[in-house]
C-alpha cells in the first residue's frame, strides 16, 4: 500500500489532535486527567475524590478512553477491581505543528530579512547558526551602515559575536533557503512567497535600551526553540547553546 502523502498525513494528524481536544474541552474530564497525572486510581477512587457520580464518571471514562488518553485495566490483586491509568502519549500531540504549507519542515540554510539589517535579522541568523548548527545569512531591504552596538552587546550578553557582521542589502535569494522576514516593514514592502515565513519582532532600534535588544534576542530564541522542540522540524545538528535570555512579556508591540 503506498505511504500516504503529507497533506493527507497532516489532515489525519489534524483530526487525531482536534478529537482529543474536543475531549478535554469539559472540566469534568480535565480534572479527571490532572488526577491522574502522578498515580493510577480506581473508578471508586475518582468518583470520590472529584465529587462524580458513577454514571457519570463512566461517561467521561469512556470519552477519554476512545481517544486513547487512559486505559481501565484490571487489578493484579484483587481482580474485581479495577484501575485508570493516564496515557501521556497523545498528550504530546496538542502541540501546533508547522502546517506543510508553511514551508520545509527541515530548512538547511536559512535567510532573515529585515529593513535595516542592524539588528534583528543580525542577531537572529546568529542565534539560528548557534541554537542548530545549521548556517544563515541576513540581508536587508534598506542597509544601513552598520550593525547597531545595542545589538552586538545583546549579542555579546547572549554568547553571540556580531563584531565582523556587517549589513547587506537583499539582491537575491538561492533555492533551499528558508526566508524569515523578522520585520513588518519589509514583509509588506517585499512580495513573500507561500512558503516564507514571518516573525513580527518590534524594532528594539527605535528604542535603544539593552532591555529592548535584550527582549529581541529571547523573541528569536524562543521561536527557534519551539522549532527545535516541533517533531516536524528535525535539523542535522541539535542546539549547542540553550538560551540564556528568556522571553519576557513585551505589553507594547508596535511595527517596525
Amino acid at each position: 500500500m503506498p505511504a500516504a502523502s503529507p497533506d493527507h498525513a497532516h489532515e489525519a494528524h489534524l483530526h487525531r489532535r482536534a478529537s482529543i481536544h474536543s475531549a478535554l474541552g469539559e472540566p469534568a474530564r480535565l480534572s479527571i486527567v490532572d488526577e491522574l497525572v502522578v498515580t493510577d486510581r480506581s473508578p471508586k477512587e475518582l468518583g470520590d475524590r472529584l465529587g462524580m457520580p458513577t454514571n457519570l464518571l463512566t461517561h467521561h471514562l469512556d470519552v477519554l478512553e476512545s481517544v486513547g488518553l487512559v486505559v481501565r485495566f484490571t487489578s493484579s490483586g484483587d481482580r474485581r477491581r479495577k484501575y485508570v491509568r493516564l496515557v501521556r502519549d497523545p498528550l504530546g500531540s496538542l502541540r501546533p505543528i508547522v502546517s506543510p504549507l508553511s514551508g520545509s519542515p527541515n530548512p538547511r540554510r536559512a535567510l532573515f530579512v529585515c529593513t535595516h539589517n542592524s539588528a534583528r535579522s543580525q542577531l537572529a541568523a546568529a542565534l539560528w547558526t548557534a541554537r542548530t548548527g545549521l548556517p544563515a545569512d541576513s540581508a536587508g531591504t534598506h542597509p544601513a551602515d552598520r550593525v547597531h552596538r545595542g545589538a552586538v552587546a545583546a549579542g555579546r550578553r547572549a554568547g553571540l559575536d556580531l563584531s565582523a557582521a556587517r549589513p547587506k542589502v537583499l539582491e537575491r535569494i538561492d533555492a533551499g533557503h528558508q526566508v524569515v522576514t523578522v520585520c513588518d516593514r519589509a514583509h509588506e514592502e517585499l512580495e513573500p512567497a507561500p512558503d516564507w515565513w514571518h516573525w513580527s519582532i518590534p524594532d528594539p532600534v527605535e528604542v535603544a535600551t539593552p532591555s529592548a535588544f535584550d527582549d529581541v534576542v529571547a523573541d528569536l530564541g524562543a521561536r527557534i526553540d519551539a522549532l527545535l522542540d516541533d517533531p516536524s522540524h528535525s535539523p542535522t545538528s541539535r542546539p549547542r547553546n540553550r538560551p540564556r535570555n528568556r522571553p519576557r512579556d513585551r505589553p507594547g508591540h508596535r511595527p517596525s
